[in-house]
This record gives structure tokens, sequence and C-alpha cells, in this order.
């Protein structure tokens, strides 16, 4: 059921290009009007998580808080079932909204940016507003002067201790490259909001010390980490989603076997593997071909002698 406010822009243009008699001017009328390029009514859709540009793991690696300020007017949630989208600029699209934050009232018009894969900026209060002159435009809620970073990133450019980047506020810990001593994880132990550990293989002193972690919900380790959790049974329950760190020189069905293991403990289906076989004798390759060179004489691959020059008879 659409909103009737939504019906009634959809009254005056159904957005169809056959009705503008391919006449781009009023195709161009009706999109600036509205501040974007409108979906016909059979293109709207609700904009859940999977219609997001981003994939889920670059969500897990944000801080776009699902708990909004108290005075957000946009919830900051990857995806609603009340969010409506009718339209697009430049891959941003536009949405009425009808599950707002605690700031926010229904219907509002927000625009969930393709830059971002959590929640969506406030653009206008209404339809009627976004078409009418003047129309003011509001940004998302902003962290606030001097408020700590909810994501850190710890490595050789960046953060350089576990410790520096600690606050109750931190959700996302990321360790990357680094060349000195591996870091304990003790520092961030009884953070109330921490929930995605990323850690490069050997940068942590103790990866047992993760199953004191009780509130991860996402875990991307290296295989040789994963091994120590799974021997130990150390793996956090609490986890929803996990990743593995592979290089592209390393053999992929070890790593099937651990992404088993890790699935099985959630009783999740498991990867299957297709065994391919070649039937029939093999197709003889290049080298055992005799070359020809280019004066249009064959030469022996077993012994490279040229043969002799051609005789002409006659």
């Amino acid at each position: 059921m659409l909103p009737d406010k939504l019906k009634s822009l959809y009254r005056v243009t159904r957005a169809r290009w056959e009705d503008w008699n391919d006449d781009y001017e009023s195709a161009m009328r009706v999109a600036n009007a509205v501040g974007c390029q409108l979906f016909t009514l059979d293109e709207l859709y609700i904009a859940d998580a999977d219609s997001r540009w981003w994939s889920w793991r670059s969500a897990a690696m944000e801080a776009e808080v699902v708990d909004s300020p108290s005075d957000a007017a946009v919830q900051g949630l990857v995806g609603s079932p009340g969010w409506i989208v009718f339209g697009d600029a430049d891959g941003d699209r536009f949405a009425v909204d009808l599950t707002p934050g605690p700031g926010g009232h229904t219907g509002q018009v927000i625009v969930l940016s393709r830059e971002e894969s959590i929640g969506a900026s406030l653009e206008a209060d209404s339809l009627t507003e976004l078409v009418l002159p003047g129309r003011g435009t509001h940004g998302s809620h902003p962290r606030a002067y001097g408020e700590p970073p909810a994501v850190a990133h710890v490595n050789i450019g960046s953060v350089r201790s576990v410790e520096a980047a600690a606050h109750p506020a931190l959700e996302v810990l990321s360790i990357g490259l680094w060349e000195g001593e591996p870091f304990s994880l003790e520092p961030v132990v009884d953070l109330p909001r921490l929930r995605t550990l990323r850690a490069d293989p050997g940068t942590l002193a103790d990866p047992l010390e993760i199953s004191r972690l009780t509130g991860l919900e996402f875990l991307d380790l290296c295989p040789q980490d994963w091994r120590v959790l799974l021997d130990a049974d150390a793996v956090p329950r609490s986890l929803l989603a996990a990743g593995i760190e592979v290089r592209n020189d390393v053999d992929p069905l070890p790593v099937v076997d651990l992404a088993n293991e890790i699935l099985a403990r959630w009783d999740r289906p498991l990867i299957t593997r297709t065994t391919l076989e070649r039937q029939g004798k093999p197709r003889r390759s290049a080298a055992d071909r005799p070359a020809r060179p280019r004066d249009g004489r064959y030469r022996s691959p077993a012994d490279g002698r040229h043969p002799g020059p051609a005789h002409r008879h006659g």
C-alpha cells in the first residue's frame, strides 16, 4: 500500500518514457521538479539489505549505529520495510520513509547514498516539500565534535596500539599491517559496543583472547588464528558472520574444510565440492606438434634438425 502523497505524485505522471513521446525536455522537467529521475510504478521497491550498493561485509566494517541517536530523523539501518524507493539521482536512491527515527516523522523523504552501506540522509520533510521551490536539504546526524571514532584501524600508518583505540563507543576494530610486537586484546575485552574484529596474520599475541569478546557479531581472521579458536572450542557464540582472510597462493581446499568447521558449529549448510574429471585421451599440446618455420619447411621435434634444401626436378 503506497502512501497517499506518493499516490498523488503518480496520478500526475506515470514516469513512463512513452508518455513523453520521446520529448527529453518534458522528462527533464519532471526530474527537476522532484530532484531525481522517477521510477515507474512497476519499478518501485523496498530498500532492504540486498538492494544496497555495498555488501554486508562493508557494513560490518562501518559504525553507522543501528541504535540511532535519540534525535536522529533517520534510523541507522542497512534497510527497512518502510523505505519505499521511488527515484534515482546518479546512483543515489530517493525513498519515502515510513519507519523514521526518533527525531523524524512518517512520510519524510530520504536519500540512500551509493557511497554508504548503512543509513540514509534526510532530504525533505515530505514529498510536498520536495517538489516546492526552495525546499531544504538536511544532512544525516553528524558525529559530535570531539567524540571518539566508533571505527578504529590499528596499523603502521594509523592508530598505533589497541589501547589507544579502546573507548566505550568503539564498534569496529581492524588490526592491519604491523611490524612490531603482536597486540593483546585485553584493552577491548569489556567494551559494550564492540561488534566487529578483523586482524591480519601475526597481529594477535593470543587469539584465545577473542573468546572474551562476548558481543562480537563479525570476526575476520587468518586460517591459523581460526585454527587456534576451533581447537580450543573458543569461537564466540555471539557471531552472526565470519570471514577467513587468505592470500592468493593458499590452497583453497583446506580453507573450505576450515569454513565448514565454522558453519557446522551453527548448523549451517556446508560448502560442497564438485570434482570434474577429464574423459578420453588428452589433446596433443602445441609442444608435441611439429614446428613450422616461416620458410614453410618442417623441423622434427625429435632431433631439432633442419631438413635439407628442397630440390626441384625438371
